[in-house]
């Protein structure tokens, strides 16, 4: 994944995935065309043109930054056609708002209400749009609160942007990657190694979140290596009020600081973030159970080059082998690539997530405790395979309470 394309995959993992879904022939790629004001996805009178989900990342208005998905017909045919309904379910697992758009000379189809039904079942809020109004109805009522618009004429445009920015989630202010744990005037310490994995000339998206949250809290963000933070902690007048570190370095770091002072890493608070915490604190106390032939999923939300030494595939999976003795095998997927059959494994293992929305990063974790399947991530695994599990979750105190 080059530069470009992973800053834009960052980016677009923290903002509102609104996707259309329908039928084919609907009209959702004009909808979505008329929304963005954009030529975002190819129109014809073909039925299928839309054979993979189209995503756009861009400023709505009034909503703001925001993913636009326009997602293949729902009632496509034959294999390709179940290829691009599996894509188009998947494209569910991402969407904070749906938009269900129906063909009004046709009607609603049995496929429109099974869509319904899974907006319903997974809680995604969703606007039903009465596309072609611009052409002679069939006469069927369309259902309460249905809008009425007509992609080749504008008509009923303007409503529909409306009315999605006021059925959208509200963004709560203190939802943030370090929350209150770096009040104002205090500071905080991040270690970030700079190696091979390391993007050139960048940090890595839970980087650049946290330093935000920090300075959005008023307080200060020391940045420094693993190499440079005895220095570091030297230099400052008082103990930082948390000191945040690269995983991958956990016991390093843990041994330089003092254990008075709060430590965490960047993949711990992305799973308190997340929402995954707790069950991923519990997830990684199963690791210590595996056994020979037991077979492990290492999950990521992305895809990137794997380097000598990669994190999913090499560290991991020796520490995993040092700490249980056991001869393991271990499996990988990454982007948007997820098994819906878990049972073969004896753990998940996720990436943080900083790429995949909340939305989804949940619903992989439902997903496994639903088949009963041990879920944990990078950053708590690693911690408690070094020892220093315990200590990393001090700065929640209910989850270190579970814990013990």
């Amino acid at each position: 994944m080059g530069q470009d394309a992973t800053l834009n995959a960052a980016a677009s993992a923290n903002r509102l995935h609104i996707s259309f879904f329908g039928c084919r022939n609907a009209g959702k790629s004009s909808v979505v065309n008329a929304v963005t004001g954009q030529d975002l996805a190819v129109v014809s009178e073909v039925k299928g043109t839309t054979t993979d989900p189209v995503k756009k990342a861009m400023e709505l208005l009034p909503l703001g930054p925001v993913v636009i998905i326009d997602t293949p017909g729902f009632d496509d045919e034959g294999m390709l056609g179940e290829k691009r309904v599996r894509k188009a379910n998947e494209t569910l697992n991402r969407t904070d708002v749906a938009v269900l758009v129906v063909d009004s000379s046709a009607g609603m189809k049995e496929e429109d209400r099974l869509l319904l039904s899974l907006f319903r079942k997974k809680e995604i809020p969703f606007l039903i749009v009465w596309n072609k109004s611009d052409l002679d109805c069939r006469g069927e009522e369309p259902p309460e609160g249905a809008i009425y618009v007509s992609a080749k004429t504008g008509e009923g445009i303007e409503e529909l942007k409306k009315k999605l920015g006021e059925i959208s989630p509200e963004e709560d202010p203190a939802h943030t990657l370090t929350g209150n744990l770096v009040s104002g005037g205090r500071t905080a310490v991040l270690v970030i190694p700079i190696d091979k994995a390391a993007p050139k000339g960048r940090l890595i998206m839970p980087q650049q979140m946290a330093i935000r949250s920090i300075l959005d809290a008023g307080g200060t963000a020391f940045v420094t290596r693993d190499s440079e933070l005895a220095g570091t902690l030297m230099q400052l007048k008082e103990d930082p009020a948390l000191v945040i570190t690269d995983s991958q370095v956990f016991a390093a770091v843990s041994a330089v600081v003092p254990d008075r002072v709060p430590l965490t890493s960047f993949s711990i608070l992305m799973a308190n973030y997340k929402g995954t915490l707790k069950t991923s604190v519990k997830g990684a106390a199963a690791l210590e159970t595996l056994k020979d032939g037991d077979r492990v999923l290492m999950a990521e939300g992305c895809t990137h080059h794997r380097q000598c030494g990669d994190i999913g595939t090499v560290k991991i999976p020796a520490w995993l082998k040092k700490m249980t003795g056991a001869s393991l095998l271990i499996d990988t997927c990454s982007g948007t690539e997820f098994p819906d059959d878990l049972t073969p494994y004896a753990a998940v293992i996720h990436c943080g997530g900083c790429m995949t929305t909340e939305r989804e990063v949940l619903y992989r974790m439902k997903c496994a405790e639903d088949q009963g399947v041990p879920f944990t991530n990078y950053g708590i695994a690693i911690a408690k395979m070094t020892g220093i599990l315990e200590r990393s979750l001090r700065v929640f105190p209910g989850i270190v309470d579970a814990y013990q």
